[in-house]
């Protein structure tokens, strides 16, 4: 047996009776890589990732195979869930490399961590013929090896900023700028089917998000509608759950029809949110429909008795990618019945499949009132027909036997959710859902922050791995959002207290960034900084809003002159690159548009508080009260009218306006770009 069956990843539970004598990354292996001289084999991947099994069962299982692996390497298996820190360091190295990155990863590194070979996917055969040609070199080639080694731990300690040449000067902001952002932006975006003009297809929620904003802010109707029209067909595509919600990670072709179909939790949330918002300045049904399904998924297969949601669904079930969730004609025939027609239309279903072995993925490419028309239905006729059937189902299938599940939680996925969350009850006003994010934020502050601590992962009673910065960005985003909803001045001395710990610990003073790591906490090979923003925003990013964000809360100055540092530091890369630094380019947004601060004081507080976080989704922080307070430092000096009825103080910078006692008048007192 290896050395994996202690652990409480369940993906490395899922290779602790490989013939391969796996070891977790720890001071055992690489002790023992530098006593017996031994090259490292590091493999890295997740439960839910599709290619991570397939090499599992063709080459891990494979007694031959793990013989070759034994004998000649100290082999290390990693979640890459669990320590993104390393996951980064060696993606980069395989991409300095000049080859490509993915999971699984595999990577090669000498007795002393740094690498020098890798790659993803390998075919058993492949595979086998790899590691004897590298067992090979290592033993008569050792110099040669060593020295590209040497090379490749030089370029991984090269600092991001030295790399991408960023210069933190004084701000120089420029609404022309977000008006070049937005044009770049808008020459990528796949006019047929939403999304960005590119295969494989991810939702990118940071492009979207900024996309709204900004397209709210400057009053431009033609990036809303963009941005609707993405979202729509997302919701309508096979990357969505169609009877359950919830969305998968991406679609392999250009048309969100066919998924890995695994479901992780960081893009639910995201989704969430950005449907959320559009629900919000749209009023569109649609994207109302999968704000509830996606929360019946998550309430119903993710939630946990104790209110954290677990990490991911995997793609396979049954050894198959996509069982559980695709269906033969002939099966919905016979359920369906007589709809057929009109059901079979909607979903683009076909006799024979329209997937791989003759299967079908439920796929929309017409809307409901299309194809109503086509049937002489209304709208509201073909759903009262449709979602009986959808109910029915789903019924059917929850008998099948499910994905299997990365039940670990991860603090920075859950708070996503929160912040999901959060936005669904500002656009829903439905307070069951506020509910699931304050449970979820009140188990992540009990559970798995420990002597002011936060941890990365929970399973089994127990918070394990410090967290990387990714945790405390998004766990510190969805309480400033908490703060601002409920009132409650506990979520702001949370944001804050893990924000002082970040600056404490993770703020590189020299260039005036975060480390996504804490190099307090362990000594790695390199202490990377995360700048990009991907399918989750780069921790950078969501630190430097929290800090603007925070110090319109606290007018502590320290936290906006970081935040202004960093931006101005990274404002010519976006203007370059806007599709991988979007979240970057919201706070330029928020730099260029002056940030409202809002203070409301009396009775009614919160009923326009929240009145005013649903009329106007961003730029803008709140604080209220239903009493006079000191508890935010935005609300100091405040109070409420001589009837002791609310009043709104819209200010900036400080200075406030004339305080009124309307949504509506607050509104007219914000900021747009013309």
């Amino acid at each position: 047996m290896n050395r994996l069956i202690n652990s409480q990843s369940p993906y490395l539970l899922q290779h602790a009776h490989n013939p391969v004598d796996w070891f977790p990354w720890g001071p055992e292996a690489l002790r023992k890589a530098e006593i017996e001289n031994k090259p490292i084999l590091v493999s890295i991947g997740y439960s839910a990732c599709h290619w991570c099994h397939v090499m599992e069962r063709e080459s891990f299982e494979d007694e031959i195979t793990a013989d070759l692996m034994n004998d000649h390497f100290v082999c290390i298996k990693i979640d890459r869930e669990e320590r993104p820190d390393l996951d980064n360091i060696y993606m980069d190295a395989v991409q300095a490399m000049g080859l490509q990155g993915g999971w699984p990863l595999n990577v090669f590194l000498m007795p002393n961590q740094k690498p020098f070979y890798g790659g993803t996917y390998f075919k058993n055969d492949q595979w086998k013929g790899l590691l004897a040609n590298i067992a090979n070199a290592f033993e008569n080639h050792h110099d040669q090896l060593a020295e590209s080694a040497e090379g490749f731990g030089h370029n991984l300690n090269r600092s991001e900023i030295e790399k991408y040449g960023i210069q933190a000067g004084e701000p120089d902001f420029d609404p022309d700028d977000l008006i070049e952002i937005s044009s770049k932006l808008s020459s990528q975006f796949d006019k047929e089917w939403g999304g960005m003009n590119r295969i494989p297809k991810f939702p990118m929620p940071a492009i979207w998000n900024f996309v709204l904003d900004y397209g709210f802010i400057s009053k431009n109707q033609d990036l809303l509608d963009s941005a609707y029209f993405t979202l729509k067909k997302i919701g309508m595509g096979g990357i969505y759950d169609q009877l359950r919600g919830g969305f998968a990670r991406y679609s392999v072709d250009g048309e969100w029809f066919a998924p890995h179909f695994e479901k992780m939790l960081y893009d639910n949330g995201q989704l969430l949110e950005l449907y959320s918002k559009a629900f919000q300045k749209s009023q569109d049904p649609i994207f109302l429909e999968k704000i509830t399904e996606t929360i019946g998924w998550l309430k119903s297969e993710i939630l946990t008795p104790e209110g954290a949601f677990e990490a991911a669904q995997d793609a396979d079930s049954e050894g198959i990618e996509g069982k559980f969730y695709t269906w033969r004609y002939s099966e919905l025939q016979e359920i369906v019945g007589d709809e057929m027609p009109w059901f079979s239309k909607l979903y683009n279903l076909k006799i024979h499949g329209n997937w791989e072995d003759a299967v079908n993925i439920l796929f929309q490419t017409q809307s409901y009132e299309e194809v109503a028309l086509e049937f002489k239905m209304s709208e509201s006729e073909l759903l009262e027909r449709l979602n009986p059937i959808k109910a029915k189902l789903l019924k059917i299938r929850n008998q099948r036997i499910f994905p299997g599940k990365d039940d670990k939680i991860l603090a920075g996925w859950n708070g996503w959710m929160s912040a999901g969350l959060i936005q669904a009850f500002i656009s829903t006003q439905d307070k069951s859902i506020f509910q699931l994010a304050l449970d979820n934020l009140d188990f992540i502050q009990e559970k798995m922050i420990l002597n002011g601590v936060l941890f990365r992962s929970y399973k089994n009673n127990q918070a394990y791995t410090p967290a990387f910065l990714e945790d405390y960005a998004a766990v510190i985003k969805a309480s400033l959002m908490a703060y601002q909803t409920s009132g409650k001045e506990n979520y702001l001395k949370l944001a804050k207290s893990l924000t002082d710990f970040c600056l404490d610990h993770f703020y590189d003073e020299v260039d005036g960034f975060f480390f996504f790591n804490n190099p307090d906490a362990e000594k790695l090979i390199a202490n990377k900084k995360e700048l990009f923003d991907n399918v989750i925003p780069a921790s950078n990013s969501v630190m430097a809003r929290n800090l603007h964000h925070l110090a319109l809360l606290t007018y502590e100055e320290n936290y906006g002159s970081i935040s202004k540092k960093m931006i101005s530091g990274m404002k010519d890369l976006i203007l370059k690159d806007p599709g991988f630094l979007s979240n970057w380019a919201n706070l330029l947004l928020e730099n260029i548009v002056p940030t409202a601060e809002i203070a409301i004081v009396g009775k009614g507080a919160e009923e326009l508080a929240l009145g005013i976080l649903k009329s106007h989704p961003s730029n803008l922080v709140v604080a209220w009260s239903e009493e006079m307070t000191e508890t935010a430092p935005l609300l100091a000096g405040k109070h409420a009218d001589q009837n002791g009825n609310a009043l709104i103080y819209v200010c900036f910078d400080h200075a406030c306006q004339k305080p009124v006692g309307t949504i509506k008048e607050a509104i007219s007192q914000l900021p747009y770009l013309n």
